[in-house]
């Protein structure tokens, strides 16, 4: 068998790739890995994503072994050419996620498997004659998708291979439930929590109308899939009437969700916000949240 090479995943690969997995996740997120279980129901399908997961026509796992250990992964999905496709996704191949010890570490030749592997890639998207190749980062952990900041070799790998960054830049905020702002009461205001469309809603009311409402999810780890999230929620939807901004009205429905999540055992609050939105950037450090990364979404081959 030879020192290095790439060929598809095995189930005994499953450990040494959920390390490698864990690692690039443990990057990014504090406190949250994910299980072997997890890598593999991943594999197979991804549940989470009810609208592009049922698009998905082919699915493709390689690693790179170098004597007997597992030093990088990928996992690849082709989607179907039918008109039922949303049309970004037609007949398009994307590398889902790509992980790699980095060059700097105790494995000296961790490129020369990164770029072998990347090669295996490009030849499967070749073989799949798709029409475009996407690239991103989602491994199957909350807060992880599109390529945070803390991965410059994967970065490195992408942009050798001819992939280019041509989507917009998401900042991820984390905050401890604890440091966000308490309730207090606010003249004419009142708020109602109910189902919302990414979680638990909180809706702010004054005089009968809706100024404002938050949205948390707390079920960010399902429980089937084992995922080491316990204590980690996110705000899915966070919108203010125009109206009402510069009221404090962000505030207020921050502290009613922390209230919430304080009675639900959550301690820490993830948020994503596009790099321009900087004026709500700052409500959020202002209200206990800490930048974690950035991360780039969209990645597109454009060899040169």
């Amino acid at each position: 068998m030879p020192a290095l090479q790439v060929r598809p995943f095995r189930r005994a690969d499953r450990d040494q790739l959920t390390d490698l997995v864990n690692a690039h996740v443990a990057a990014v997120v504090p406190g949250v890995s994910v299980s072997v279980n997890t890598v593999l129901s991943d594999l197979e399908r991804q549940p989470g994503e009810s609208i592009t997961d049922p698009w998905v026509a082919e699915r493709a796992t390689l690693v790179a072994e170098q004597r007997g250990s597992v030093v990088a992964g990928a996992h690849l999905l082709r989607y179907r050419s039918d008109a039922e496709v949303g049309a970004h996704y037609r007949n398009a191949g994307e590398i889902d996620w790509f992980v790699c010890h980095p060059p700097a570490s105790f494995r000296q030749d961790a490129r020369e498997a990164a770029d072998l592997l990347m090669r295996a890639c490009l030849a499967v998207l070749a073989r799949w004659d798709v029409r475009v190749a996407h690239a991103d980062g989602a491994l199957p952990a909350p807060v992880v998708y599109g390529l945070p900041r803390n991965w410059p070799h994967i970065r490195a790998v992408y942009e050798a291979a001819g992939f280019r960054h041509v989507g917009d830049t998401e900042v991820i905020l984390l905050a401890r439930v604890a440091d966000l702002p308490r309730t207090e009461p606010a003249a004419g205001v009142t708020f109602e929590r109910t189902v919302g469309e990414c979680g638990t809603r909180f809706t702010a009311y004054a005089a009968g109308r809706a100024l404002g409402f938050l949205e948390v999810d707390t079920t960010l780890a399902r429980p089937e899939r084992h995922t080491r999230a316990e204590g980690l929620a996110d705000i899915g939807n966070l919108h203010v009437d125009p109206a009402a901004h510069d009221t404090g009205l962000e505030h207020l429905l921050l502290a009613h969700a922390a209230q919430w999540l304080r009675l639900c055992g959550v301690d820490r609050l993830a948020a994503y916000l596009w790099e321009s939105e900087t004026a709500m950037l700052d409500h959020l450090t202002a209200a206990g949240f800490h930048e974690l990364t950035r991360t780039d979404r969209r990645w597109e081959l454009r060899p040169s």
